[in-house]
């Protein structure tokens, strides 16, 4: 059974700790059942790793007013979680939408967060866009799949408005479309779309104070990004790194959105050493 905690609103969160040492807390994506993350490669050997499952997603309640599903709104579930756990600093790891999340709490909170590592992240929080040309230079680097002309037709169709075959596009995410990714695919695809529907609404984001909050961040970051990741382009990572005093980016090759998945030992090896 996972253990829990109340939520300042009184919804009960969940997560799941793995390994020993000094934690980690890691936020998912999606939102969606934090499961996906699998272990992160084996992670767990080197440091304690907290898998939160934000709310209304995996073993987490539904909160009764759901506009609190709004990423800005999930800052007070993640210092929560500090409080629970009786730290006075975390070490936090966010992937793809969870990094938008995790530099919005060390926006608010610098001071309790002493090292920050985003994976293959989102960049929405602070303002950078990635355009469909990014993508299709990204995409073109798959060339060689038996499965690319029907993926990058669908991606362009995307890209013009004109689809929405999003299913079609799923091998561009993974550096091997192999059976573990097509297996992984499946089972990490959101089961609450209202949550995923309201996590980006209307006031979630404001780009311009959070660049500026994240400037004066004097800890150390780790930005990790995909060869191929159409999802977070190493460009626009790259871009994302810049904002930060002290930023470290790594660039994984063969890596898609879930580079854990694509080079195990290397990710760990990579994200462990970050975090000491």
């Amino acid at each position: 059974m996972s253990p829990t905690f109340s939520a300042p609103d009184g919804t009960r969160l969940a997560y799941r700790i793995h390994g020993d040492g000094r934690p980690v807390v890691c936020l998912p994506g999606g939102p969606t059942d934090s499961r996906y993350l699998g272990d992160l490669g084996g992670l767990p050997a080197h440091r304690q790793v907290i898998f939160l499952d934000l709310r209304g997603t995996g073993k987490s309640a539904i909160p009764e007013d759901t506009s609190t599903y709004r990423c800005d709104r999930l800052v007070d579930d993640v210092e929560a979680l500090r409080v629970h756990l009786g730290l006075t600093q975390l070490d936090l790891l966010g992937h793809s939408a969870g990094a938008n999340l995790a530099t919005q709490y060390a926006a608010r909170c610098p001071k309790r967060v002493s090292k920050l590592a985003l994976i293959a992240p989102s960049t929405r929080a602070v303002g950078i866009a990635i355009t469909g040309e990014t993508r299709r230079h990204l995409a073109q680097l798959r060339v060689g799949e038996p499965w690319f002309p029907s993926a990058f037709a669908a991606l362009e169709a995307i890209t013009e408005g004109e689809g929405s075959d999003w299913e079609a596009i799923a091998p561009f995410f993974y550096g091997r479309w192999d059976t573990a990714a097509q297996q992984h695919h499946v089972a990490s695809q959101p089961d609450n779309q209202q949550a995923v529907a309201l996590f980006a609404s209307e006031g979630a984001f404001a780009p311009e104070a959070t660049r500026a909050a994240l400037a004066a961040y004097e800890g150390p970051v780790l930005l990790l990004a995909g060869e191929f990741d159409l999802n977070s382009p190493p460009q626009s990572v790259a871009e994302f790194a810049g904002l930060f005093r002290d930023a470290t980016l790594v660039v994984q090759p063969g890596a898609g959105h879930y580079p854990w998945l694509d080079d195990a030992d290397r990710f760990a090896a990579t994200t462990a050493a970050f975090l000491g």
